[in-house]
């Protein structure tokens, strides 16, 4: 299976949150994984906030950089170019959605172009909702 990975599937898996385990499992059953400079941002500058926050000792949020770069490394990651911001400027199915998960449907919409069975990893619900209009196989179910 080849999946796109959303920001906050990442970051479950990275914290430990309940439905991490899940995303983890897809992950590393995934024959191939896409995601966007946008998640490697996001991911870091939650893992920033957490420690700033004193939600998190730097050991862990050590152990989320360590962990996000070693995967990252393995994975296709997709510029925010002009063919996603053109694309993410348009409407989605569903409800009005926020600007960075436009980013991550546009991104994933152009992955879709060379991996045309590409399942989008995410657990927000607008995304998942806009995804599965768009053709998109959804994980984790």
């Amino acid at each position: 299976m080849n999946l796109y990975a959303e920001s906050g599937a990442v970051l479950s898996w990275l914290f430990g949150e309940n439905r991490g385990t899940v995303v983890r499992n897809q992950l590393r059953r995934a024959e191939s994984i896409v995601s966007s400079d946008l998640t490697l941002v996001e991911c870091e500058r939650v893992i920033i906030r957490a420690r700033a926050m004193e939600e998190i000792t730097e050991k862990k949020a050590q152990l989320c950089r360590t962990r996000l770069i070693e995967a990252s490394n393995h994975w296709y990651i997709l510029s925010l170019g002009q063919e996603v911001m053109e694309r993410a400027r348009l409407p989605f199915p569903h409800k009005p959605i926020r600007t960075l998960d436009a980013l991550h449907i546009a991104s994933a919409l152009l992955a879709r172009t060379a991996i045309p069975d590409l399942a989008f990893l995410t657990l927000d619900e607008r995304i998942r909702i806009a995804s599965k209009e768009l053709g998109f196989k959804i994980l984790p179910k």
